[in-house]
């Protein structure tokens, strides 16, 4: 079932976590952070509106990092009932893709409570304060992807927050498949 976030909520505050990572260790938010702020992504393996612009994230990711973002991933949704979203899964899209940033497991769910989270996917574009400043899409494609000349709107406002701290007023939520909650 298709989620849309709330909208951004300029200044709050990022909160912090210790989650394992695909990569076999355990990422904090203090790990994730980079100088000019920091991009927090829910996303998850089976979503198809994140599969369909799986490869702009990974080039956003890659280029935000550049720009002195730190980028992290997180999956939240149940395992049980979505076995494709298991860590095992996770790991294994990580290194088949090529992941430029850590993968992590929510599996109590906890930190996509306190985020907030909607759906997937779900971006939290933070500046170097910890500070709230995006809450939008990554670009206007849907469940399918969009041509390769839409504006780049993730990237455009980490950029932004990375120049000038502040993000752009006016955002456009994302839209995607709901956090698949544990019963």
């Amino acid at each position: 079932m298709a989620a849309i976030p709330p909208v951004c909520d300029f200044g709050w505050k990022a909160v912090e976590f210790n989650l394992p990572a695909t990569s076999g260790e355990m990422i904090s938010l203090a790990q994730s952070r980079g100088e000019n702020g920091t991009l927090v992504m829910f996303i998850c393996n089976h979503c198809p509106y994140v599969l369909s612009i799986l490869d702009r994230i990974i080039r956003d990711a890659r280029e935000l990092s550049d720009l002195g973002i730190g980028v992290v991933a997180i999956s939240a949704n149940d395992a049980l009932t979505y076995p494709q979203d298991s860590f095992e899964n996770m790991a294994r899209l990580s290194e088949e893709r090529g992941f430029p940033f850590p993968y992590l497991y929510d599996e109590t769910q906890a930190i996509a409570r306190a985020y907030d989270a909607a759906c997937t996917p779900d971006f939290f574009g933070f500046n170097a304060k910890d500070e709230l400043q995006y809450r939008g899409r990554l670009d206007a494609s849907m469940s399918v992807a969009g041509p390769k000349d839409l504006r780049r709107d993730l990237f455009e406002a980490m950029k932004q927050i990375a120049e000038t701290g502040e993000g752009p007023r006016e955002q456009i939520q994302s839209i995607g498949c709901s956090i698949k909650w544990k019963l």
